[in-house]
């Protein structure tokens, strides 16, 4: 894995590539500290040139390791990753960029029917990058990772968790069952023996702790989400931070639903995907029956409360994991990385915690 990450340090540490808010300045900083960040191009790709422009200018800025070297006439390779929804993003719209930019990953999450609809956008980008950018595909149960490697020869699965905020499948398990019982079918499966697929744990993981759980469990590294949204890389809210840093017991203060997603007018996602978020009165009013027409028309008034239409009494959307309850304080997202690893290491490695058992 150092050979296609030569700037990161193990375990390695993931920021997720969440729409609207994960921007290059959060990818940045975490590559920057030895993780890997992933910028949202989301829903969309049409400003993607711009974004890897910009993540360019900011690496400049970092370690050697970091900092962008290429050929003429070659793309530049960037140590960040681009994630894609790829049921609403365009592969013929993202795909001019990478004569320019080569990033590190690409990560390519709900196709519209099934996992073959990514082959144009694999066969797509390996060309054009000559096979550098690795691809990476978010599954969430053993059945999709499965299929993935059936259909494509992915770099990586990122297996994510039913204890993960924002979207992904509605019904499925932990990353405790799920990331060992995948490993173990790729095992079985052997689909390429020439080549690893690593796994990438996600969903629930918010400090060192966890991280070393999911190692443990046979994760080749870790992914994040609600624990860089309490960065100031990431373009949230005040008030969605404070809200975030005011939850706990995030198994009963989170929820998942499609409510969120309705009243912001996001449609299309397909059938068996929903997302987790703090409970608020959105979530309250749909389920003791107010109508989706008047919940749409409240949130509309909501925004215009800034910060205080976030928490408990408010109505707008904050996607958070279970883990939010551990998340105590916003601090620089290159911080976290380095937490995260070293945290992990003790646990893993220093076995202080064994001779308390």
């Amino acid at each position: 894995m150092h050979a296609d990450y030569p700037w990161a340090t193990a375990p390695l540490i993931v920021s997720a590539p969440m729409a609207k808010v994960a921007m290059p300045k959060l990818a940045a900083a975490v590559s920057m500290a030895g993780g890997l960040g992933f910028i949202a191009a989301g829903y969309h790709s049409d400003h993607l040139e711009d974004l890897l422009e910009e993540a360019e200018d900011l690496l400049q800025e970092g370690t050697a390791e970091t900092r962008i070297d290429a050929e003429e006439g070659s793309p530049k390779f960037l140590p960040v990753g681009v994630g894609f929804i790829t049921w609403s993003a365009s592969l013929q719209k993202a795909l001019p960029s990478f004569s320019r930019y080569c990033p590190a990953a690409v990560w390519l999450f709900a196709p519209p029917r099934g996992f073959r609809d990514l082959i144009p956008w694999v066969t797509g980008i390996r060309q054009a990058t000559a096979s550098r950018t690795k691809i990476w595909v978010q599954v969430g149960s053993v059945s999709d990772a499965v299929e993935v490697v059936e259909a494509i020869e992915p770099d990586v699965i990122v297996v994510q968790g039913l204890d993960a905020g924002g979207h992904s499948l509605a019904r499925g398990a932990s990353i405790i069952s799920l990331v060992p019982e995948i490993k173990d079918k790729l095992r079985e499966l052997r689909p390429f023996p020439h080549k690893q697929i690593d796994i990438f744990a996600a969903g629930g993981i918010s400090d060192s702790r966890g991280v070393a759980a999911a190692i443990a469990l046979g994760a080749h590294g870790c992914v994040l989400g609600t624990r860089f949204l309490a960065s100031p890389e990431s373009l949230v809210a005040h008030g969605y931070q404070k809200a975030l840093l005011d939850a706990s017991d995030g198994g009963t203060s989170t929820v998942r639903t499609k409510i969120y997603d309705k009243v912001r007018d996001i449609h299309g996602w397909p059938e068996g995907y929903d997302g987790r978020g703090l409970i608020n009165r959105t979530f309250v009013d749909h389920l003791n029956g107010l109508s989706e027409v008047k919940n749409r028309e409240l949130y509309r008034v909501e925004l215009n409360r800034g910060d205080e239409g976030y928490g408990m009494n408010g109505r707008l959307t904050t996607y958070a994991g279970t883990g939010v309850g551990l998340i105590r304080e916003v601090i620089p997202a290159g911080e976290i990385v380095r937490s995260l690893r070293e945290g992990a290491r003790a646990v893993l490695y220093g076995h202080n915690h064994l001779s308390k058992l």
